[in-house]
């Protein structure tokens, strides 16, 4: 195919057709399918094949038809008042209920032993004659006819004497043998009473896709989730139609961002954005720079970045968008904190001699805040130029020397 070669196995072969192809083993027939799996009788029913189609009959002891099979009762108010639900059939419960000689009448369901006239004793147990003083009976020679043993029991001679025991699947001990239930309210809320045992009614009562819970002795069937019908019969499943979705011109959105839909497809801008909705909507800024240089981009809004900024008594200046904050002049402290008044500055006297201003060997005196300059003695000329009389003997008279800086007559003392 296509210049390259193509292998497959022939029609009835099968295998890999680059190694070996081998003859494909017959295909079996089909097998039939069985009409009665699952079971289309219902709860308390049996079906049978025949000619491929199913064949539904009640179970045995159960009335009515399929897929409504069931048991003539399951609780005594099902029967009459003289008759007991006793393994689901309405019967009278009084057979092996009452003691040796005791009478059974059946009121409201139940059985209620009494001993006859000229007998006393327990009734479900033994009742015994009623001894009279002239007469002392005489005591019969042991046998089990009549039973000592009481009800629900056996009685078997072992060694002349007779030796009783209770009936299979009964409990407790002769005289007081018993199954162990004849009503369903002796079992337990979860259990009914079937076959005198306390036994879970829910198998077999429930349809298909049906499930069963127990309430007060009664098996309660309800459809499984996402089924509905008969749960006594059979529950099909629910088959939801699904409601065509309207379509909404909104999704998705025909609107660009900061843009909202509206019914009918219709756009516009969010709040205090502006532009074409369509394409995109935008704030009056998003950066600093957008705005004029004393104004702030703040919540996508060109505004004063002053207020609330700076601390008590500060000034705000905006430069280049930042707001800067600063004392006024008398003012001193943090400016984004608080701002207090400066002190007033004591100022310290002025002494106008210091430094003094009269130059050398002179000497100054302050007079109504200033300075008065005066050479010292010995000295001449007027401050600043207040000089010795001579520093050396050649500003003396020849006739004189300069003698600690005055001209004096050298001969004195010589």
């Amino acid at each position: 195919i296509n210049h390259i070669p193509s292998c497959s196995c022939p029609p009835g072969f099968t295998g890999d057709p680059f190694s070996v192809c081998r003859l494909a083993p017959p295909t079996p027939p089909p097998r039939p399918e069985d009409p009665c799996m699952p079971s289309p009788c219902g709860p308390n029913s049996q079906c049978r094949a025949l000619n491929q189609q199913a064949l539904c009959s009640c179970l045995p002891n159960y009335i009515g038809t399929p897929p409504t099979c069931r048991p003539e009762c399951v609780v005594s108010s099902e029967c009459p008042l003289d008759r007991a639900c006793v393994n689901q059939r309405c019967a009278d419960p009084c057979p092996n209920t009452c003691g040796v000689r005791a009478q059974c009448t059946t009121r409201n369901h139940n059985p209620i032993c009494a001993c006859p006239a000229g007998f006393t004793g327990d009734p479900f147990s033994q009742c015994l004659p009623i001894q009279t003083p002239i007469s002392p009976p005489t005591s019969p020679a042991p046998s089990c006819f009549p039973s000592p043993c009481g009800p629900n029991s056996q009685c078997q001679m072992v060694g002349g004497v007779p030796a009783c025991s209770c009936l299979p699947d009964h409990i407790g001990a002769p005289p007081t043998c018993r199954p162990e239930c004849v009503l369903s309210a002796e079992c337990s809320s979860q259990m009914t009473c079937i076959k005198q045992r306390c036994r879970d009614p829910c198998p077999g009562s429930c349809g298909v896709k049906a499930n069963c819970h127990v309430v007060n002795h009664l098996p309660i069937c309800t459809c499984m989730e996402g089924f509905k019908g008969d749960p006594f019969t059979q529950c099909s499943m629910v088959v939801i139609t699904p409601m065509p979705e309207a379509v909404d011109p909104c999704n998705p959105s025909p609107c660009g961002p900061n843009a909202v839909c509206r019914d009918a497809g219709l756009c516009e801008c969010i709040p205090e954005y502006t532009g074409n909705p369509y394409e995109a909507c935008r704030p009056e800024c998003v950066v600093n720079p957008e705005c004029a240089r004393d104004r702030a981009c703040l919540r996508n809004k060109c505004r004063d970045p002053c207020p609330g900024t700076c601390g008590q008594n500060a000034q705000c200046d905006v430069v280049n968008h930042i707001p800067v904050c600063s004392c006024p002049q008398g003012y001193t402290g943090d400016p984004f904190t608080s701002c207090r008044v400066l002190p007033p500055v004591q100022m310290a006297p002025v002494d106008p001699c210091q430094p003094s201003p009269c130059g050398p060997n002179s000497q100054c005196r302050t007079q109504d805040g200033h300075a008065v300059c005066s050479c010292l003695t010995g000295y001449s000329g007027a401050p600043p130029s207040c000089r010795p009389e001579c520093i050396v003997s050649s500003e003396c008279p020849q006739t004189r020397a300069c003698v600690n800086q005055k001209c004096t007559d050298p001969c004195l003392g010589s």
